[in-house]
């Protein structure tokens, strides 16, 4: 069986980070942070059979204002090193993983562009297109860390749970 993932900013062949949650099958399609605007875009154009659309901590920034897009801009902007240096950081806290001397991180680390982070950024769940997914009989399941770093998982989570179903996992973060 092979299914589809869809790798989060900055980031590839991450999905076994996510192993304990994800379907491995034919007819699943799954997407991790900036990964799961890829997959819903996939799943809401594809023609092909999908069952069930899993996002793994999606990028969330609708609730942001335009303040804070523009800082992260400003700073990847200035120093990308920096900026990606404190990204990973943040979305492996807290996760046990941090305390497991074998898990680097950096093993599945690739430079984002300044294309991509401005995606991601300015990506607008609309429910619109939500529903559209719905109405093609794929099943929504979303995947949030109550100490995620990155996005507002409170927020994402009463956002999405109006579409599907929603896991909010105490004690973890962005990389559940």
């Amino acid at each position: 069986m092979i299914s589809k993932f869809f790798s989060g900013f900055s980031l590839q062949n991450e999905e076994e980070l996510f192993s304990e949650y994800l379907i491995d099958n034919d007819f699943t399609v799954s997407g991790f942070s900036y990964g799961a605007t890829k997959a819903f875009e996939y799943a809401l154009e594809s023609k092909k059979r999908i069952d069930t659309l899993q996002l793994f901590s999606p990028a969330f920034f609708q609730a942001q204002d335009k303040k804070f897009k523009r800082m992260q801009l400003i700073f990847f902007k200035k120093d990308k090193n920096a900026y990606c240096k404190n990204f990973l950081e943040n979305i492996i806290y807290p996760s046990i993983l941090n305390k497991n001397n074998s898990f680097n991180i950096n093993n599945y680390f690739v430079e984002g562009s300044l294309k991509e982070l401005e995606e991601l950024l300015n990506y607008t769940w609309e429910e619109e297109k939500i529903n559209k997914v719905l109405e093609k009989g794929i099943n929504i399941e979303v995947y949030l860390g109550e100490k995620d770093k990155i996005i507002n998982s409170k927020t994402a989570l009463e956002f999405f749970k109006k579409f599907g179903t929603v896991y909010f996992i105490k004690e973890k973060g962005h990389i559940l």
